[in-house]
């Protein structure tokens, strides 16, 4: 079962012009799900992680069971404010004003390979602050891992200029 076919698009969401890329019906799918992780965990088992590192929220979905599956720790990249210790953070650009992703400062230590994972990317820009918060502790980036790629958008190519290669389940290419 090709996981691009439990993968749902919903026209103009969050706006008009946008087409949305809904895992919710592959997630849904016992076997797609499953399916998903393997895929994702055989990529990486026989690659040194230390931690994986999902982005909020939907990438903790295919993170933290790939952590698991990996026997490695999870990291969860919340968005400001949301975790309860002390915290380092990243400011990016959104279209209208900035955001900030944050992580706990004990969360990876220097040296440590980490395996970046988000459900998505589209223009890069959360991934890019994830990288480079992730490289301010001293994390090194094995790789970005992700369900779907809108390679049109751009954000391939914004992690291959910061060295980063993204491996991606699927594409929507031009669509």
């Amino acid at each position: 079962m090709p996981i691009k076919s439990l993968i749902r698009t919903i026209p103009h969401h969050p706006r008009q012009g946008i087409l949305f890329r809904d895992i919710t019906p592959l997630l849904q799918d016992p076997v797609g799900f499953r399916l998903t992780v393997q895929e994702l965990m055989q990529r990486y088992s026989a690659v040194k992680i230390d931690k994986v590192a999902a982005i909020e929220s939907r990438g903790f979905i295919l993170g933290a069971p790939l952590a698991y599956a990996l026997g490695v720790g999870f990291v969860p990249l919340r968005k400001r404010g949301k975790l309860p210790a002390a915290t380092v953070g990243q400011d990016y650009a959104l279209e209208y004003g900035t955001d900030r992703i944050e992580m706990h400062t004990d969360a990876i230590a220097a040296g440590e390979r980490v395996l970046l994972v988000d459900d998505l990317i589209a223009t890069g820009g959360t991934a890019e602050a994830a990288v480079m918060l992730i490289r301010r502790v001293g994390g090194e980036i094995v790789e970005c891992a992700v369900a779907i790629d809108l390679p049109d958008v751009g954000g391939r190519a914004r992690l291959e200029k910061l060295g980063v290669a993204l491996f991606a389940l699927t594409a929507f290419e031009g669509e």
